[in-house]
């Protein structure tokens, strides 16, 4: 009988485990700016454990606030979707504090952010202006979606396949939040018909001929998202 409660035991740490795993790490000070030598600069977010943090003694409110995000980024002429994504690689104050932002833009009558999902992250996204469609999908199938007005908030969990699209007849900025620096994106359409899978297997699995195959990778490139750059 011992055994077998010791199996269970075992067996639910390990259920545990990839939760706690896969989790930002838990901060150990109130904060680290990393010194790259090159303050105000863009960082390698491969690169932030390397450094050391800043000394709080030469730190000052400008490196704790972040302009990058006061106009929108490129539009996709296919989408009408312009993002500007901020992780500790823009704005290194962020590094160990386990969260990370984005801006979104929608053009009017139809601007969309096509489905994706962030891997590592929830999203809580807020609508600044405009009325947007969005929603999700969870793993079951079923879509949970509505049209969110401005000073709106919904949350995309995390690896939920999500969405969202301008439904009024002005522009729409969204403020989206991740509870990770870095949440990761994977654009279904892109990743799909933009990525170099075999045209086989996507003529197989959606049931397109080779020349609608060619026409939608004509259209589903590499996503493009723009790098926020610091404006102090």
């Amino acid at each position: 009988m011992a055994s077998l409660h010791h199996l269970l035991l075992l067996l639910a740490v390990v259920a545990l485990l990839p939760a706690s795993t896969t989790a930002d790490p838990d901060a150990v000070q109130d904060y680290c700016v990393p010194d790259t030598g090159k303050r105000g600069q863009p960082v390698d977010l491969a690169l932030l454990p390397s450094y050391p943090c800043t000394n709080p003694a030469n730190l000052t409110a400008t490196d704790f606030a972040f302009a990058g995000v006061r106009a929108a980024g490129n539009f996709s002429a296919a989408t009408g979707f312009a993002g500007v994504s901020v992780t500790p690689t823009q704005f290194p104050a962020l590094h160990t504090l386990g969260v990370s932002f984005a801006r979104a833009d929608l053009s009017a009558a139809g601007g969309v952010n096509p489905p994706h999902y962030h891997p590592r992250a929830t999203e809580t996204a807020l609508v600044l202006a405009g009325r947007v469609h969005a929603g999700f999908v969870d793993s079951g199938g079923r879509v949970f979606a509505k049209v969110l007005e401005k000073g709106e908030v919904m949350v995309f969990p995390r690896g939920m396949v999500h969405f969202q699209m301008n439904v009024g007849d002005q522009p729409a900025t969204v403020y989206g939040t991740f509870n990770s620096e870095n949440p990761g994106i994977v654009r279904i359409p892109a990743t799909v018909f933009g990525s170099g899978i075999d045209s086989g297997v996507l003529e197989r699995a959606f049931g397109l001929t080779p020349e609608e195959l060619r026409r939608i990778e004509k259209r589903f490139g590499p996503p493009k998202t723009k790098t926020a750059e610091r404006d102090d």
